[in-house]
């Protein structure tokens, strides 16, 4: 197999059968239980890249797992990964949660979802590697800070920030759940539709490993086509488990450098398909206070309303759904 970035290659994927492909380690010392995910989405393949490499590493005798117990997961949808598109049916990283008992799955993401969740019930650490589509440097994104809210409740925010810290990144991002919620509200105060439990579609794979109790970090490597990716997925996924004891240390790490921390503080959607950028923005592009972002079709101009930082811009992005993340500097500290 070539661990190289193939992600433009789709004869390596199309016949992925429905099967989750689950390769488990348990060393006989207790220790941390991880899992690693790839493959959440389908045209996001840095990860899948990765975890086949440590797998290979493994079975050559190259890597032991000195602690703990250790599952790998490459594609964790495979009929999205067949299509190399984000999604199967929808988007399998929201609305992760069981199905209840006595209805049916909705969908194929919620058939795998009832699979993935039982696995994660059994980990108390998640890392779960994406890419993203417009340019920009690999990022992590953590949940909130400790807290007893409703929205999400959370005990462990310090080793989560640990994790970040360690995947040397340079930049973290955190604030996801509070301005999706945000959002939310947004959108009803302009009339347009929101169900009753929209919040849940907020929610993936992290999320849910805080709801039960662990915590996890998405890495998002770089951009999907990025031939670095797959490298910085790689010494992440090798970075967590030498964090955790589970690898032996590397003799010639040097501490990790600490990272620009953002936080999100708004979410703008497009309200119509001829909602246009002004120009061709990256993550992380800085903007000023007034700066122009975007022109709506009626001619009226999206301005930054502070100066920070433009996250996930998305041309492609249907009229109701989110256009643009904005962020800020936050003042938190990861340890």
């Amino acid at each position: 197999m070539s661990f190289a970035s193939d992600s433009t290659s789709a004869s390596r994927w199309a016949n992925l059968p429905d099967v989750l492909r689950v390769h488990g380690f348990s060393a006989l010392a207790p220790g941390p239980r991880l899992m690693v995910l790839g493959g959440v989405h389908g045209n996001e393949t840095c990860g899948s890249v990765a975890i086949e490499r440590v797998l290979a590493q493994f079975d050559a005798g190259e890597l032991c797992l000195l602690r703990g117990q250790l599952t790998l997961l490459p594609v964790a949808n495979p009929l999205a990964r067949r299509r190399l598109a984000r999604e199967g049916e929808r988007n399998l990283n929201r609305l992760f949660r069981p199905t209840p008992t006595g209805r049916p799955p909705a969908d194929y993401e919620a058939r795998v979802t009832d699979l993935l969740c039982p696995l994660l019930d059994r980990h108390e650490v998640l890392l779960d590697l994406h890419s993203f589509q417009s340019a920009g440097q690999a990022f992590a994104m953590i949940g909130p800070r400790d807290n007893t809210g409703h929205l999400e409740p959370f005990a462990r925010a310090r080793e989560e920030g640990l994790l970040a810290l360690h995947l040397g990144t340079p930049r973290v991002v955190e604030g996801w759940l509070d301005i999706y919620a945000a959002g939310l509200a947004q959108r009803a105060r302009t009339g347009i539709a929101v169900e009753e439990d929209a919040i849940d579609f907020g929610r993936g794979t992290n999320e849910y490993m805080r709801s039960r109790g662990g915590y996890g970090v998405t890495l998002e490597c770089g951009q999907h086509e990025d031939p670095a990716a797959p490298e910085v997925a790689y010494q992440a996924i090798l970075a967590t488990l030498r964090l955790l004891q589970m690898l032996p240390p590397d003799p010639l790490a040097k501490p990790p450098a600490h990272p620009q921390l953002l936080r999100l503080t708004r979410v703008i959607d497009r309200q119509h398909a001829d909602d246009q950028f002004v120009r061709d923005w990256a993550t992380f592009d800085a903007v000023a206070r007034g700066e122009p972002i975007g022109q709506r079709a009626d001619g009226s101009i999206v301005h930054a309303d502070e100066d920070g930082y433009i996250v996930f811009p998305n041309e492609e992005a249907l009229p109701g759904t989110e256009w643009f993340y904005f962020a800020r500097e936050s003042e938190r500290r990861l340890a």
